[in-house]
């Protein structure tokens, strides 16, 4: 087996970049060969993944967190390949949210590489996202309004960890605020004002939200979670229901399943897919089912 290995040594405050010699040392036991190429700059491994020759490969793996599977993930899309090997991932970032459908921790590395090494693979929905004009492609969750705006937070403090995402909401409850929105979910059409809403292909969101509890990765469907307008202390009362996914039970939250999304809003509200902080409001977005052949349990 031969792999093209894209690496975020900045990932998870710098030990991604520690870990590199032994996991190195690990493909080189499981007698896996590794052409390692890594990240500079932010986004450097779309541009990566899309010029690589994929034709060489039996898989393409992102090492770091979300936002370098993300990047991985735009770039295999850019790629003209006709024919594309799996992906895999080695969640070695601060937030790993996608790795947890794949029942991996942050920096369980080692466990990813065995799931490699036996080669089983499930082919797994893809979301296709356009904003701002451009298309985009995301595989874990999408957010708008509050969520994105707690992002922002995060992206500040991401050498706190995993706190920092409990600052990050307390610090945006400060500036709560609703937004009409105008939904299309499947050609049917509703009127929202809404605190938030997460367009999730997985069930976890941060390292430790299972925003989306119904979430089926394979099912051809992306589950639309949206918060309507509630003062800030019924959402404080409602976000640690998040950890367990029970929010969804509250009479404050809309839950769809949706194969095509169009969200418009009364002022471009930011978006966070995947963890990143780019593009705006308004949005399409398509659920593409069975797209991508993945590294699975």
């Amino acid at each position: 087996m031969k792999l093209l290995l894209i690496y975020n040594t900045q990932a998870g405050g710098k030990r991604s970049g520690k870990n590199l010699p032994d996991v190195l040392n690990y493909f080189s036991e499981k007698k896996i060969d590794v052409d390692l190429i890594q990240t500079d700059y932010s986004w450097h491994g779309i541009e990566l993944v899309k010029n690589a020759d994929l034709a060489k490969y039996d898989g393409v793996v992102a090492s770091g967190g979300d936002g370098t599977l993300f990047e991985v993930l735009n770039g295999y899309y850019q790629n003209p390949s006709k024919e594309k090997p799996p992906i895999g991932i080695l969640p070695n970032g601060t937030g790993n949210a996608f790795a947890k459908e794949l029942k991996l921790q942050s920096f369980e590395w080692q466990k990813a590489i065995d799931i490699i090494a036996t080669n089983k693979l499930k082919k797994i929905d893809v979301a296709r996202l356009v904003t701002e004009g451009k298309t985009y492609y995301f595989i874990n969750v999408l957010g708008v309004g509050f969520v994105a705006d707690v992002g922002g937070t995060v992206e500040k403090l991401k050498g706190l960890g995993e706190l920092s995402y409990l600052l990050g909401v307390l610090y945006q409850i400060a500036f709560l605020k609703s937004s009409k929105m105008t939904l299309e979910i499947d050609g049917q059409k509703m009127e929202k004002e809404a605190v938030f809403i997460e367009i999730a292909n997985t069930r976890y969101t941060g390292s430790t939200f299972i925003m989306a509890p119904d979430a089926i990765i394979d099912d051809g469907y992306l589950d639309v979670v949206l918060a309507n307008k509630a003062s800030r202390t019924k959402i404080l009362k409602l976000l640690p229901t998040i950890f367990k996914g029970e929010h969804v039970l509250d009479e404050k939250v809309d839950v769809f399943k949706a194969k095509r999304i169009r969200i418009e809003t009364d002022v471009p509200k930011g978006l966070i897919p995947d963890g990143e902080l780019f593009g705006s409001t308004p949005i399409e977005i398509e659920c593409l089912k069975q797209d991508v052949s993945f590294f699975w349990v």
